[in-house]
């Protein structure tokens, strides 16, 4: 990060206001990942539900949130509060999100039918809660600035602090469920630590962007309806989306199986998940720097789609798990994470890009509206991944417990978790990326909207004077030479 030394980020945001936005990654990552890794493991080996009613308790819940999440960007877009429109969101449905959260695994009713019916209405409960958190949240950088660069740089803040909440979440949470006895009783315990996680989070965001300009937001879509209209209207937008969409359902089936993964092949239920996650995770800490200076060389676009290309490659080669070293599928894990850390920040760049735009065309700001479709639709991917693992699970005999521990597999049921975990999710990552084919949206294009105005100034240090997109009076005023592109439809953003 190149900041002055006042304080002030190159784009003109305080380094506070990085870092307190990127806190509510912590809400997002501990509810993103969990329940993606423990959920079903949780209801198939401790409540004794079986594999394949359990993946429809998972996905329906989540899938709810398709109608809810464009609902809760109506909202706050219409909001009007001394606290801006997305801010009080961020407290008061974090906070909800916590409890709620702590509540699914309350597990009041003990093992069985009952139990696996009170985890899908609280589960149904907290997602709906999280939409209301997330929603306004991921609509802030849109309005928190203008700059096409300094929207990278907040979204690799952002992904970084995201990076160390699922580093956290999915590798502690489990050690806490077990350190607490496993079970019933070790998953309550579990429950209250990640809710702490959630409120922490949700308060540091709130308090973090406090000091930021909380710029202008546009008149809404009245109904969902309307809403697909907008969206659907807007190419880039829509490409982006349907690729995200379909890997998130890729990258949730990944989480879905480690547990099942560190069981079933690695043999490792104690230390397996722990680790499987500190070698997905931890490398995307250390990479996030190189994936800046990759989208600054080729452009968002195409880092997006060359990390695709590793994590589904990372994927393939893992279905050699059960004749490799451990230290080797270790190896193979991390190269997953590499791909995974690029792939999040430049999706999540490329979307206030397509806000952007969208305002350029239509003069209107209504970043409620694509960040509510597109929460929306990461939710339903996340929700697939493991909706699509319990089905694996259920085709092939999986067999469910209400020990707390797994119960002896057959090896079809092994193959099932094996495949589940790697060529079934590298073949969604990999193959959305030809989704992205229509996507055209860079500086360059940004630029032929409004040729005609100011000088250029410089986004990345050491590039050429790349384009700048500034929002007045909810137009967009683009501030830009032609640069040359590295490749077919990419430019040095």
């Amino acid at each position: 990060m190149n900041a002055s030394p006042g304080g002030t980020g190159a784009g003109g945001l305080p380094r506070k206001v990085h870092a307190g936005y990127a806190l509510g990654s912590l809400a997002t990552g501990a509810f993103g990942t969990v329940p993606g890794l423990l959920l079903l493991p949780y209801l198939t080996d401790t409540l004794g539900v079986a594999a394949g009613m359990a993946a429809l308790l998972v996905l329906l819940p989540k899938a709810w949130d398709v109608l809810v999440n464009p609902v809760a960007g109506r909202i706050s877009d219409r909001t009007r509060s001394r606290w801006g429109a997305r801010r009080p969101y961020l407290l008061v449905g974090g906070l909800a999100l916590a409890v709620l959260f702590g509540s699914i695994f309350a597990a009041p009713f003990g093992a069985g039918p009952a139990a696996g019916a009170y985890v899908a209405i609280a589960f149904l409960a907290t997602a709906t809660a999280f939409a209301f958190f997330q929603v306004p949240y991921v609509a802030m950088p849109a309005e928190l600035t203008d700059d096409y660069a300094e929207r990278t740089r907040m979204m690799t803040w952002r992904i970084a602090v995201l990076a160390l909440a699922i580093l956290v979440a999915g590798a502690v949470a489990p050690l806490v469920r077990d350190a607490a006895g496993g079970g019933v009783p070790g998953h309550r315990w579990m429950g209250v630590f990640v809710a702490a996680l959630i409120a922490v989070g949700a308060v540091g965001a709130f308090l973090g962007t406090r000091p930021a300009p909380q710029g202008s937001v546009g008149e809404s879509e009245p109904s969902l309806r309307a809403q697909l209209s907008v969206a659907g209207r807007n190419r880039p937008f829509r490409a982006l989306l349907l690729c995200f969409v379909v890997q998130s359902a890729g990258v949730a089936t990944i989480l879905a199986g480690v547990q099942y993964f560190a069981d079933q092949i690695l043999r490792d239920p104690t230390t397996g998940p722990t680790l499987l996650f500190l070698c997905f995770v931890g490398p995307a800490l250390v990479v996030m720097p190189l994936w800046s200076r990759v989208g600054a060389r080729l452009g968002k676009l195409a880092a997006l789609v060359a990390a695709s290309l590793i994590l589904s490659a990372g994927g393939l080669a893992l279905v050699a798990a059960p004749v490799l070293p451990a230290v080797v599928v270790y190896l193979l894990v991390a190269a997953l994470g590499v791909g995974y850390a690029g792939q999040q920040v430049f999706a999540l760049a490329m979307l206030p890009d397509c806000i952007a735009y969208d305002t350029a065309r239509t003069g209107r700001r209504q970043a409620g509206v694509f960040t509510g479709l597109w929460t929306a639709g990461e939710t339903f991917g996340l929700a697939l991944g493991p909706g699509i693992f319990g089905l694996v699970l259920a085709l092939t005999g999986y067999v469910s417990s209400t020990t707390g521990t797994a119960a002896v597999q057959s090896d079809t049921a092994r193959l099932g978790v094996l495949l589940g975990f790697t060529v079934l999710p590298a073949l969604l990552i990999g193959l959305a990326t030809l989704l992205l084919r229509p996507y055209d949206l860079t500086p360059t294009l940004l630029s032929t909207l409004h040729p005609s105005h100011a000088p250029t100034t410089p986004d990345v240090p050491g590039t050429p004077d790349a384009p700048r997109v500034s929002v007045v009076d909810h137009g967009v005023v683009v501030r830009a030479n032609a640069i040359e592109s590295h490749g077919k439809g990419t430019t040095t953003p």
